[in-house]
Order: structure tokens, then C-alpha cells, then sequence
């Protein structure tokens, strides 16, 4: 690795304000540099404020050749893509093409456009508004990416009209497949010599090549994964199958758009389809009552649910066959005829709740609910990639490491021979935080614990002047957390839920003396520099709900194995949580504040040692008066 990139008048300082080098930032990037050259697999905790964004873009660039670089969220995937990316072309004078391609919801489907704006009686006013924007923003659009509308992407109810799914593309046969912003940034990709994607699609990737119909990235000499604590979810996930009410909605809907274009004379086609969409919708309130989240296999053998299904195979197979009288007459009725035919198999899949290796679960949402099989064991699957692709392959993140070593990370991706490395944070936590475990707080399920919390806590947020992320494990929570909240305080209360997250977070940036009120979404992948954001309270250590049906199930296969599932399920995934949690805190050399951790667990408790081991070494206390000295002290300082 060249030095001088690094140097503190090396290439990187010239190209970036208030650059200071980090010898973490150094030993990351010749790692990284190495691995690419031996072609060998590497495991990189980096801690907040490494750079390891530039760690990992210096040399996979500097190698000259072909790198695929996935990151754990669309945002991150954009950031890297118009930001990181043309500094470090422009720095090393990187004349090599790049590209960035998202999964296929990310993108303008000009067909569909077309077709519901020639036929979208039905739509309420808004929707046709928002409608004719997109035809005029479509206008000489070169990528087609939706999340450059603006205000409009937001609208998640638009987006079935504009985009397609892989169930509703007419592919080759589509009139617009010449214009398709699909397969135009598929076939950039493709040329490109540097291709960043996310992980959902890396995955997407991996399954549509074991079903034959080629690929949606191209082979490369190294991949390089941003965020990877989150990769074993999130290929569980691809690796396993959905049945959903929503793929019900949207094949009724094509069927309908197809009856009214083309099938005109068919109105028992109409019917058939109206009566399945009334049918799913009856099968989602059967839900009702039930938890958000949880196991299928019993619900699966109740008559009642069994009954339900059962009706609901009939009315499928009632639109098989009607579909089946319209074949040849319409490419869209065609293709549904084809979505139905996936969607009856792998309907017949998520009923057949006895097969082994898999957990069974299902989801609601307000309108919706999926029926999921989920294999319980990746590792074996992703070790035979890694092993089929002749490459590097660079695993890193903040929060990848528990207790010092990778070995969870490594069982659960299957990654036998990696070398790693645990950078410490240049940042001195010493002088720039303080965490505090407050004595006297009530137990979590004692009768007004949020009220007796918030005795202790309102004080420290009131001399902090607000400044604080409110971290909570449950939506239960966060609505307890921040109706106390409001009543005790004229703070500006910000709560998750009540706008979406990019907002919430500019108002609490903007504010610059508010408190904000949330759970998962929040606690990691939020960025926070500066004096807007000095004190995190987490109300308790983030263990998954014991009744999660993913994680019982893969606690009872680690249990049949032999092995603890407290010890090696719920505490790794707990301990990575809470470092992500935390890493809210400190995000620059100039930040300070405190991180409150409201659970007894880590004081009391044996594996509590394990948590503080696992968090940036800082200064403890039991005493919220030693936390409010350090506010005040803090707050004469700036």
C-alpha cells in the first residue's frame, strides 16, 4: 500500500478538509491491500472514526482491479456513490469506469407508467397528481433511480404503479425494453470496474444464479462488504421463501389492468380476481390479535387458519384456471398466469410447516401479512461462494467482533480461513464520554416503571438542554417514553413513527435542543456529528424478544447440537446491538457526551462484563449526580 496516501501531507489531506491521519486508518488499508493482492478473506472490526470508507476505497481503486463494494443500506450505497467515490477518482486520478446498481423496486418501470396513466380510473386524486409528475420528471431522466423524486418517493403506495417486481416483469417481451432503466444500469454494471451494490441485492444476486437466469452482478476480484455485521440476516432472509398478501394485491391489480385493456370480453376474469383480493384481505384480519411477528407452524394446524388457507388455494385455483382460458391474448395476463403459477407452489411450501431445518414465521403489517420459510443455517451455502469465486473478500464494520474475536461473525457466515484485525477508535473516550448504569431504577415490568425511569432521568435531559437520543427496545416503549416526556418537559419531543426518518432526524438536527424518541431504526446507520446529539439513553440491553420465532427456532437447533443458545444465539446478537446503539455517541474529535444505560443486567449479571468489554473503553459511573457534573462541565467548556 502506498504510504503517501495516508501521510499527513499525503494525497487524502489535499483532498479532504481537516484530514488528520490515524495510523488505524493505515493498517486497515494495507490489510485490505493485501487481501485483494492474495486473493484471501479478511475480517475488519474498525471503530467509530477509522475511515475505513477511505480504508478500503484507496486500495481496492489503487489495485486496478475489478472490485464489487456492498454496504449495508441504500443511503450508504448513494453516500459512497456521489460522494466517496468521485473525491477518490479525482484524488488518484482513477480513470476506470464505475457504477451503482440498486434492486429492481429502485427503479422507473416505463411500461407500468404508461399503462396506469392510460388506465387509472380507481386511483384517488393524489395519486393521479403524483402520477403525472413522474411522467414529466421521467422526461429525459438518464438513470430512472425513484429517490430522486424527492417528496414523492416517499409514498410507498405509488410505488407498485411504477415499478415492477420480479413476479409482474414482462422482461424481453416488454415494448419498453429498450428504454428499461433496469437493464440499462444492469448492463453498466456489467462494463463497470467498480460496482457498488447493497447487500439485499448481493444476495438477490446469489439466488437468481442457482435458479440459471444469469446474474445481476458481474464476477469480480474482490468484494468488499461495508456494514457486514448485517449480512447473516440479511441472507437468511434471501435464502429463504415469502408468501405475501401484498404479491396477492398486486397480481389482483395487473389482472384487473389486464381485463381492462385487453380482456374486456372476460368479465368473469374480473370477478375471480376481485373475489382473491377480497379473500386475502379476509385471510390478514384473520391476524388480528395476534402479535406482529411470530410462529406459523402452530397457527398452520389450527382449523381455524387451516380453513382459511384452504379457501384461499380454492379462489387461487379459480384464477389459474379462468387466466388459463385467456392465454396468447395478453402478455400481461400471460405473465400473471405465470406469477400465479410461482405463487400456488410456493404457497403449497409455506403450508407444509413440517419440514426440518427451516423456522416458519409470519409478519403483519397494517395492511398486509407474509408467511415465511427461513433456513436456520447459512454458513454452509455462503462458504461454498466464497469458495467457488477465485477472489478477496473484505468483511467490515464497527460492530462485527464480540469479546474481542470474530468467531460468532465467522460460524454464522461460514468463513473458515480469515484473517482479521480489531482497529481501536482514534477517538479518546477517555475525555470525550462517560457511560453511566444509574442505581435505584425500577424493574422494567414494575407497575410505572417509565414514570419512576423518567424521576431520574428528566433532570440529566433538562440540563443537557435535550441533545438526546432516547433508545428504546420495544414501540411499546418508545409511546410510554415519550408521552411522560412531554408532559414533564418543554423540550422539543421528536418521536419515531410520527414522520419518517430522514425528517424526524433534520428536525432534531435543526432544533438543535430536542429529544428524540425511538427503537431498531434508529440505533444504528444514524449519523449525528456536533453538539445536536451529546447523550444516548438506552432503556434496557437489547435482547431479541425470547418469543422471536427466528431466533427460538435457531435456539432450538443450537440446542440440538449440543450448543448453548443463550450463549451463542441471544448474547452475541445482544452485545452487537448495544455497540451499535452507543456508536450514536461519539462521531468526531470534537464531540463529548454521556451514554446512560438504564439496566441492572450490566452491573449484576456475569455476561454484563462481556457488554462493557465489547463497548470503547470510556469512563464509568453508578451516579447520575456524577453525570450531571459532567454535563454542566461540558456545557461551560463549549
Amino acid at each position: 500500500m502506498k504510504q503517501q496516501y495516508f501521510a499527513k501531507d499525503g494525497l487524502l489531506s489535499k483532498a479532504i478538509d481537516g484530514f488528520s491521519p490515524r495510523p488505524q486508518q493505515g493498517e486497515m488499508a494495507n490489510a485490505v491491500a493485501q487481501a485483494i493482492d492474495d486473493r484471501a478473506s479478511l475480517l475488519v472490526e474498525a471503530g467509530t472514526g477509522t475511515g475505513k470508507t477511505f480504508a478500503y476505497l484507496v486500495p481496492a481503486m489503487d489495485s486496478g482491479k475489478k472490485i464489487v463494494i456492498s454496504t449495508g443500506s441504500k443511503a450508504l450505497q448513494d453516500q459512497l456513490f456521489t460522494k466517496d467515490l468521485p473525491r477518490m477518482q479525482k484524488t488518484l486520478k482513477y480513470n476506470q469506469s464505475i457504477a451503482l446498481l440498486k434492486g429492481r423496486a429502485n427503479y422507473l418501470c416505463i411500461e407500468r407508467l404508461n399503462s396506469f396513466s392510460h388506465y387509472s380510473s380507481g386511483q384517488d386524486r393524489a395519486t393521479l397528481a403524483e402520477l403525472v409528475k413522474i411522467k414529466s420528471w421521467a422526461q429525459g431522466e438518464e438513470s430512472g433511480d425513484i429517490s430522486d423524486l424527492g417528496p414523492v418517493a416517499e409514498r410507498a403506495d405509488v410505488f407498485p404503479l411504477i415499478t415492477s417486481t420480479n413476479d409482474n416483469c414482462l422482461g424481453r417481451d416488454c415494448p419498453s425494453y429498450k428504454e428499461c432503466y433496469l437493464v440499462k444500469a444492469r448492463n453498466r454494471a456489467m462494463e463497470a470496474d467498480l460496482v457498488v451494490v447493497n447487500h439485499h441485492l448481493f444476495f438477490a444476486d446469489m439466488v437468481v444464479k442457482e435458479t440459471g437466469f444469469g446474474e445481476l452482478i458481474p464476477e469480480a476480484e474482490a468484494f468488499i462488504f461495508d456494514e457486514a455485521h448485517q449480512l447473516p440476516d440479511i441472507a437468511a432472509s434471501y435464502f429463504g421463501q415469502h408468501f405475501s398478501s401484498r404479491q396477492i394485491v398486486d397480481l389482483c391489480n395487473d389482472i384487473e389492468l389486464s381485463y381492462k385493456t385487453d380482456l374486456r370480453d372476460m368479465a368473469q376474469l374480473q370477478k375471480a380476481s376481485q373475489k382473491l383480493e377480497r379473500r386475502i384481505r379476509q385471510c390478514r384480519l384473520a391476524f388480528e390479535g395476534l402479535r406482529d411477528r411470530g410462529e406459523w407452524r402452530p397457527l398452520a394446524k389450527q382449523k381455524r387458519f387451516s380453513e382459511m388457507m384452504q379457501d384461499l388455494r380454492e379462489d387461487m385455483d379459480f384464477v389459474y384456471q379462468v387466466l388459463k382460458l385467456a392465454l396468447s391474448r395478453s402478455e400481461l395476463a400471460d405473465a400473471c398466469f405465470e406469477r400465479l403459477a410461482k405463487m400456488r407452489g410456493l404457497f403449497d411450501k409455506v403450508m407444509d410447516v413440517d419440514t426440518t431445518g427451516f423456522s416458519y414465521w409470519y409478519e403483519t403489517t397494517r395492511q398486509h401479512f407474509t408467511l415465511n420459510i427461513t433456513p436456520l443455517n447459512i454458513a454452509e451455502r455462503f462458504n461454498s461462494e466464497v469458495e467457488d469465486r477465485n477472489a478477496a473478500w473484505v468483511f467490515t464494520s464497527a460492530t462485527l467482533a464480540v469479546d474481542g474475536n470474530f468467531q460468532h461473525f465467522q460460524t454464522q457466515m461460514g468463513l473458515k480461513d480469515a484473517s482479521s484485525m480489531l482497529l481501536d477508535s482514534p477517538f479518546d473516550y477517555q475525555k470525550q464520554a462517560l457511560l453511566c448504569v444509574p442505581r435505584y431504577l425500577p424493574e422494567t415490568k414494575q407497575h410505572n416503571a417509565e414514570q419512576l425511569m423518567l424521576d431520574q432521568l428528566a433532570p440529566v435531559i433538562e440540563a443537557n438542554g435535550g441533545r438526546c437520543f432516547f433508545l428504546c427496545t420495544s414501540h411499546r416503549m418508545i409511546q410510554k417514553v415519550a408521552a411522560e416526556l412531554r408532559q414533564r418537559t418543554e423540550l422539543l419531543v421528536l418521536v419515531q413513527g410520527e414522520a419518517g426518518k430522514q425528517e424526524l432526524l433534520n428536525e432534531f438536527v435543526e432544533d438543535g435542543n430536542a429529544v428524540l424518541v425511538a427503537t431498531s431504526t434508529f440505533w444504528e446507520g444514524v449519523d449525528v456529528p456536533g453538539k445536536a446529539l451529546s447523550c444516548v439513553i438506552i432503556d434496557k440491553l437489547p435482547f431479541a424478544a425470547p418469543d422471536d420465532p427466528l431466533l427460538k427456532a435457531k435456539s432450538e437447533d443450537c440446542r440440538l447440537r449440543g450448543g448453548d443458545p443463550f450463549r451463542q444465539v441471544y448474547l452475541p446478537q445482544a452485545v452487537i446491538s448495544l455497540k451499535q446503539g452507543v456508536g450514536r455517541l461519539i462521531r468526531t474529535q470534537a464531540d463529548h457526551g454521556v451514554v446512560i444505560i438504564c439496566d441492572n443486567r450490566l452491573v449484576n449479571r456475569e455476561y454484563g462484563s462481556l457488554f462493557i468489554s465489547s463497548l470503547p473503553a470510556m469512563p464509568r459511573t453508578r451516579e447520575l449526580s456524577k453525570v450531571l457534573e459532567f454535563v454542566k462541565k461540558d456545557a461551560e467548556e463549549t
